[in-house]
């Protein structure tokens, strides 16, 4: 929140400490759109201008060019309207929600594969307990297949098969949001490394990247 001055009244421009904040917050933004494919880069509302510099920013690999591209794009980020940075921040955040549910749901299922696999009918029957309608033939013949391609160091395809299967029979679970939460780690960006390389010059827009 902007302080006033307190002879004139006016409203302050934000502090210093406001503004890093704030460049680091863009910055971070901007690594994730790199981080975006082409079809999930072109859901995200943005002008025309902007998005173009995303992609030509993605062909840039070599770590250092790449590092100060980043810095640019985000400079650049930083010139438009609130509004558009916000439409951006929503969208990312709903992507990043959606990855976190779809992460936890995955691994879930392979934590019941591996359940099955490891402890046989009583996993099985606590499984057929919270889905009365599964197949419960097919799915001990799955994992007695499953198990037997283990042994025998065979190709996984009774494995796969009993995944699709529990894929199919737990479609409609929602995905508890602090088992969702768990997977962040592994669905997030850092610009950990970003943080101790900005300073003040970032400000200033007559920097360009080189």
């Amino acid at each position: 929140m902007r302080g006033r001055d307190e002879e004139s009244g006016e409203f302050l421009g934000p502090s210093r400490s406001q503004q890093r904040r704030e460049a680091l917050e863009v910055l971070e933004l901007a690594e994730r759109l790199l981080a975006l494919g082409e079809r999930e880069l072109a859901a995200v509302p943005m002008p025309d201008a902007l998005r173009d510099l995303v992609r030509d920013s993605r062909r840039i690999t070599a770590q250092i060019a790449r590092k100060r591209q980043l810095q640019f794009l985000a400079k650049n980020m930083r010139r438009e309207d609130d509004d558009v940075i916000d439409a951006i921040r929503r969208t990312l955040q709903r992507d990043r929600d959606d990855a976190r549910r779809e992460a936890a749901r995955l691994h879930r299922l392979e934590a019941w594969r591996e359940r099955l696999l490891e402890e046989g009918d009583e996993a099985l029957a606590e499984l057929i307990a919270q889905h009365p309608d599964a197949d419960r033939q097919k799915l001990r013949q799955l994992v007695r297949n499953a198990r037997l391609e283990r042994e025998k160091q065979r190709p996984p395809h009774a494995f796969r098969e009993l995944f699709r299967e529990l894929k199919t029979l737990m479609a409609e679970e929602v995905v508890d949001e602090d088992e969702a939460g768990n997977t962040d780690a592994a669905t997030e960006g850092s610009t950990e490394n970003f943080d101790d390389d900005f300073n003040g010059d970032d400000f200033n827009d007559e920097n360009t990247a080189s």
